[in-house]
């Protein structure tokens, strides 16, 4: 499906690409003057839900303009000492933002500027997206257009995945992401915890194979589950968690099963299928199910999030049965500790010959992510009355030095003419904002375990696309700039505030 080439008048000074933020706006009504940050400014925030928000925000400044000014807040805006040069951040839950788009109530903003600046929003995460155009803006100069920006986002979820099962990342590189992410307004971060070298194409044997599990915990009955070469431990998982909170993104744990899962098997070898020659759980033993189970009872605790992702992908179909009890006994498990579940969309191949997935007994309570159209594409996922997100392999999988897929990154033009989150390859879409559909997710998979390479390595792959998608998911194809000028502004954000491990 190709999509109409946006406008390419960067002379238009009304087009929301005008700004150079990355997305762009929904809206943009320039007006006549500028501000210019000086150095004394106050930064006024109406509530205490901001303070922290407050505080991260004068730091921010000062980092990507290097004025320093001082906050200060009030429960009573009217009553806000307000001079010409200063910022005001105001929670107003009352205000409309003139559309039924339901994302605009939960993360919407408006962000004036004249003699003043003031961020408005209904909720904390809608004046934290505001503070992120703000600094933008700032990065580029310190005398910002006159006008008013209103704006949200067209899909709730937009998104990241990170394989560390197969590459282990230091954790101030997954802070550095957290913080990266959110500089684009992405506001969920899967991380894939636990997998295993894919022995077809490196060759070599089970018993020599590379497989790791992410978390490691002082639980004496977890003893020998966690990688020796890296893992991640409570602190550190708090830590994350902690910095998500503060940046308004959700992270979204990955414990995959039963397949991928031989981590597993060298922790219990008698539970694996064939006798331990894959790298997937024998279903068939009630102990298999019983173990993961227990992984998801020992770690869901330390997830603060909303949803934990169970994996559930590329099983051995001729096990279906015990497949489709896995599936809604591991969903179920997730939802009575108070999750909501989330999987890998497989159930055209793991349902083949008994009708649609409802038909064959599938719980519909799972957030699916199409990975791939064969295994279980949108249209047949939307059908079944499931959930989606846009995760589609040919066109959002980044897998560092393969031949497959996108071996050194995305391909950027061809995002920027035809891809937002509805489409799912040229033969494949849903209908753009589908009450099903919630978003798009790209991907990195470090496949290739025994290739020598590292975050900074992933980060240059990665780094190239991840502000076009994030306009894509924001709001599609409305930007007014060509492929070239949109690419040249997004190059120019690249160095966001707070980064550590990528500096």
């Amino acid at each position: 499906m190709t999509l109409t080439h946006p406008s390419t008048r960067p002379e238009d000074q009304t087009a929301p690409g005008s700004l150079g933020i990355i997305p762009a706006p929904q809206r943009w009504a320039p007006a006549v003057g500028t501000f210019a940050l000086g150095g004394g400014f106050h930064l006024h925030y109406s509530s205490p839900e901001l303070a922290q928000t407050a505080s991260d925000l004068l730091a921010e400044i000062a980092e990507v303009s290097g004025v320093a000014g001082a906050a200060s807040s009030s429960t009573d805006t009217g009553a806000l000492s307000v001079a010409a040069g200063d910022i005001t951040l105001v929670l107003d839950e009352a205000m409309a933002f003139g559309t039924d788009n339901g994302t605009a109530d939960a993360e919407g903003y408006m962000l004036c500027i004249g003699e003043t600046i003031e961020i408005r929003a209904r909720t904390t995460t809608g004046i934290y997206w505001g503070t992120r155009s703000l600094l933008q803006l700032l990065l580029r100069s310190h005398a910002l257009p006159s006008g008013t920006v209103v704006d949200w986002p067209d899909y709730p979820v937009r998104g990241f995945m990170l394989d560390v099962g197969r590459r282990f990342a230091e954790p101030s590189f997954i802070r550095d992401y957290i913080r990266f992410m959110s500089w684009f307004k992405l506001n969920t971060f899967i991380i894939h915890l636990n997998d295993n070298e894919i022995v077809k194409d490196s060759k070599r044997s089970w018993n020599v194979a590379q497989q790791a599990f992410r978390l490691s915990t002082d639980n004496p009955k977890f003893a020998g589950l966690a990688a020796t070469d890296g893992a991640y431990t409570r602190a550190d998982w708090d830590s994350f968690e902690d910095l998500a909170a503060r940046h308004h993104v959700s992270l979204v744990p990955e414990i995959d099963a039963p397949a991928h899962a031989r981590s597993f098997i060298r922790w219990k070898p008698d539970l694996g299928l064939d006798g331990g020659g894959s790298d997937m759980l024998d279903l068939s033993k009630p102990a298999a199910t019983a173990l993961i189970k227990a992984v998801f009872d020992e770690f869901t605790p330390w997830f603060q999030g909303t949803s934990v992702h169970f994996g559930a992908d590329e099983y051995e179909k001729n096990h279906a049965e015990s497949y489709r009890l896995f599936f809604n006994e591991i969903s179920s498990h997730l939802r009575s500790l108070g999750k909501d579940p989330m999987a890998w969309g497989s159930l055209t191949t793991m349902s083949a010959g008994a009708g649609p997935a409802t038909e064959a007994g599938y719980s519909r309570d799972v957030v699916i992510c199409s990975w791939n159209n064969d295994w279980y594409g949108p249209q047949a996922a939307v059908g079944d009355g499931y959930r989606v997100i846009n995760t589609n392999d040919n066109l959002l999988y980044i897998v560092p030095f393969a031949d497959y897929y996108h071996g050194e990154h995305l391909d950027g033009r061809a995002l920027f003419e035809g891809w937002e989150p509805h489409v799912f390859g040229p033969d494949d879409a849903l209908q753009p904002q589908h009450p099903q559909l919630l978003g798009a997710v790209s991907a990195l998979w470090n496949d290739l375990v025994l290739r020598d390479y590292d975050e900074h390595t992933i980060h240059r792959m990665v780094e190239p696309t991840f502000g076009l998608l994030a306009q894509k998911m924001w709001t599609g194809s409305r930007y007014g700039l060509d492929y070239e000028t949109f690419m040249e502004r997004a190059g120019a954000l690249a160095g966001w505030p707070g980064r550590t491990f990528l500096r």
